[in-house]
This record gives structure tokens, sequence and C-alpha cells, in this order.
């Protein structure tokens, strides 16, 4: 199984290829793409409009599945976590959550992560390692086909964000490779409007994805006002302080169309950087770097074991987006989903749920 290559992650171009090499006609590419992206199918012999000889050596050479589902979750407020594995037996999460005007996926770029955010639980796997353009999309398919069914068409309301476990911009390639596969429209056609990406700061990739003709939305996850405390909960501070940091986006703003805006994530962690001086600080990093369109996403963090911090006060939430409201920056709230099933921002890292505490539903298709 291992060794066979895995035409989920392959580009139209790279299926007219490789069925080439097999002596097949470059139609049959793209009835394969659109078995596996249009129609959703995880299987060859699922895809009844290829001759059955085709169907068998594409069987014997490559795989529409890669990864296997281990344990699906139900949360009370109506989010899915899925926990697979890889051929290789690495974790991967990805969670649904469904909300009233559109659905949301949440993908993982890697399996683990290896920035050790002291606040993160995902940070205590590390990095597995990084997952391939194949494995990213093919999340999404899961997903997809357990909520919806498959072949069923995917809902024009979805969007995605690169906020699973992992750093996406340390596997950049193989993140844009799959996103401009979920992009044709004879596939998944989720657009890169309808995506968003969020990084820690790796510097250099957010002036690389500045560059990019066709992107998605930025968000960058921040979490701290002062070099002196992100140094602490995000050691990639370390490498490129906030100076830097604020520099690149900067940048990134410059090349904004009109009415854009991109996304400052701070996940507010109760007696640590929840004050109101931390708000103000906030706000004259923003003003030290001329940064004029932003929002800032505020997630109370989602405690779990093995994680030393707690949430803020209600009261605490409020003052604060309150704060920077006063001093001229959006700042939206981001209401907690799947705590009970370990689904919640921070907390993927590959746990498995007592069946005691959530919804078993079975799923719509069995993993092939």
């Amino acid at each position: 199984m291992a060794d066979r290559t895995h035409l989920t992650g392959m580009t139209i171009d790279e299926l007219i290829e490789f069925v080439r090499q097999l002596g097949e006609p470059s139609y049959r590419a793209r009835q394969i793409f659109g078995g596996l992206h249009g129609r959703r199918l995880r299987s060859f012999e699922a895809m009844s409009d290829l001759p059955k000889a085709f169907r068998a050596k594409l069987s014997e050479m490559s795989t529409a599945s890669a990864l296997t589902v281990e344990n699906r979750y139900v949360s009370e407020d109506g989010t899915r976590r899925y926990l697979m594995k890889t051929q290789d037996g690495q974790p991967v999460e990805t969670v649904f959550i469904p909300t009233e005007n559109r659905n949301t996926i949440c993908f993982s770029s890697q399996s683990g992560c290896p920035l050790k955010c002291d606040f993160c639980l995902t940070a205590k796997l590390g990095l597995l390692r990084n997952l391939t353009a194949g494995e990213i999309v093919e999340q999404i398919i899961v997903v997809l086909n357990d909520v919806y069914g498959e072949s069923a068409e995917t809902p024009h309301g979805t969007n995605l964000v690169a906020m699973g476990a992992g750093e996406p911009f340390l596997n950049f390639e193989k993140l844009l490779k799959a996103l401009s596969i979920m992009s044709e429209e004879q596939g998944l056609f989720i657009v890169p409007g309808r995506v968003t990406i969020s990084t820690a700061g790796i510097v250099p990739k957010i002036y690389e994805f500045a560059k990019l003709d066709r992107r998605p939305n930025l968000a960058i996850s921040l979490s701290a006002p002062t070099d002196e405390l992100r140094d602490r909960l995000m050691p990639i501070n370390k490498k490129w302080n906030l100076d830097e940091l604020m520099t690149a986006a900067k940048a990134f703003e410059k090349t904004l169309k009109r009415g854009e805006r991109f996304t400052f994530e701070y996940v507010m962690l109760g007696g640590v950087n929840d004050s109101d001086d931390h708000a103000r600080q906030l706000v004259r990093l923003f003003e030290k770097h001329d940064l004029r369109r932003v929002k800032v996403n505020l997630i109370p963090h989602n405690g779990a074991e093995g994680l030393e911090y707690h949430p803020p006060t209600t009261e605490r939430v409020i003052a604060f987006k309150e704060t920077l409201e006063s001093l001229g920056v959006s700042a939206y709230v981001r209401t907690p989903r799947g705590r009970d099933i370990y689904a919640a921002c921070g907390q993927l890292a590959a746990k498995t749920v007592d069946s005691a505490r959530f919804v078993a539903l079975p799923m719509r298709e069995a993993t092939g």
C-alpha cells in the first residue's frame, strides 16, 4: 500500500502524464480527477465510467485513499472531530464546524507540530511529519462525504481553515498544491477566497505568500503584544521577533485589495495576556508599524489536561475587546466549539474521548 501512488494528490496535468505512461488516452485523467474530486469517490472500483481492466490496473499501481478514519466524535454543539491515520500510522485530525450561515472545515497541514507553543496541546506531540498534498485534500473529502454523502454537490458555503495540527507555512509547497487541486471547477471547487491560512509567524513565507496572484486569506497567530511575553508563549518569536513579524505583516497589508483586511489571532490566557494594558500594548504595536487594515480574533483559551493555562473570565474578554475597539481596532470573540471532544483551538493532540462523553453517529461512508 505505502508504495502505491496516491492519485488524490495529483493535479490534472500530473494525472494526464500518469495515464499516458499506462498507455491510456488523456481523457482518462479527467475521468479519474472527476471521480476523485467531483464525485469524491475513495475507490477506483466505484468509478464505473472507467473500463474494468483499467480500474484493476489503477488499483495495482495506485490508491484513491491514503487516510483511515480511526475515531469520529460529535460534540453536543454539532462539531465533528475526525481522528485519522496515514498509511504509515501517523495521526491526522480534522474538524467540521457547522454554523447557521456557513460550515467550516478545519484541516491539518502536518502530523503533530514543531513550534512548541506553550498553551497548545498539539505542541506536546512534536512534529511527526509533513502531510502530502493528497493527505490534505483527502481530509476535506472524508468530511464532506460524512456530512453530506458521497457524490453530493459541495455546498457553496463551505469554508476551509488551515488551523488544525501543524504550521501550514512549514509545509508551504504541499499546502499550495492541495489548495490548487481543491479549487478546480471540475473538482471540489473551493476557491481561495473561501480559505484562510493561519501562521504562527514564519516571516519569509509571509513575504512569499503576499506575492501570490490567487491566494487564500491570511491569519497571523499573535497572542502577545511584547517580545518578552511572546518568547515564552510562542518560541518561534525567538527566530522572528515582533518587529520582523509586523514588518512582514505590513508588506502583506500593502498587497490587499480595496475593502480587504487580514486577521491577527489572539489566544487569551487568564491572568497572562488578558489585561487592559496588554490590549493597549497591542494597539501601540499596530500603530508603530502603521497597520490599519487588520482585525483581531480573540480566542479564549481552551483548557486541557497537561496545560497549565486557563481561560479568562467572560468579563475580562469583554473588557479586552472594548479596550481594543475604543482605540480603533476591530475585535471579535471566537465562540469555542467542540471543547467536549477536544476539537477546539489548541486541543488537537490525537486524543481519544470516553464514549460516554459524546454522541456517536455512524459514518455515512466507510473508509475505502
